[in-house]
């Protein structure tokens, strides 16, 4: 059962941005530091990417561990009431992440993914973006 109003629920979910995260912007942070050049918009991108770098043709995606799914991680948890509202969000936030890579892929974009929880060891995130563009 929840505790809040159903007023009250609206408003702490209006307070959940969708851009200029702490996540993402720590992501950026690291990328410039590390000597990457992005853009931050092109409507032409399907899937509405948080960070695109044209000169390598790819792009980084900044995922929430709870509103994608993370697999194994503690941020992943699943709310105890309105159990099959959250049963159905989730499942379509999954399947339209897996229709934006096939897309991505089909225009011959890269796509990194970097998780919410990833972002607090800046050192192993250096490696994994590192790992990323060798891999080009």
């Amino acid at each position: 059962m929840d505790i809040l109003t159903p007023e009250m629920r609206s408003w702490n979910m209006s307070r959940i941005r969708s851009r200029d995260t702490k996540p993402e912007l720590a992501v950026r942070s690291l990328l410039h530091v590390m000597g990457y050049r992005f853009r931050l918009k092109n409507p032409k991108i399907p899937g509405n990417p948080d960070i695109i770098l044209p000169c390598h043709k790819a792009v980084v995606f900044v995922h929430g561990c709870f509103w994608h799914r993370h697999a194994g991680c503690k941020y992943t948890y699943t709310p105890k009431s309105k159990m099959d509202f959250w049963a159905k969000k989730f499942d379509s936030n999954i399947q339209r992440d897996l229709k934006v890579a096939d897309q991505l892929k089909e225009l011959c974009w890269r796509q990194l993914v970097v998780w919410e929880c990833e972002v607090k060891d800046s050192n192993k995130l250096k490696k994994k973006i590192k790992a990323f563009f060798r891999a080009n």
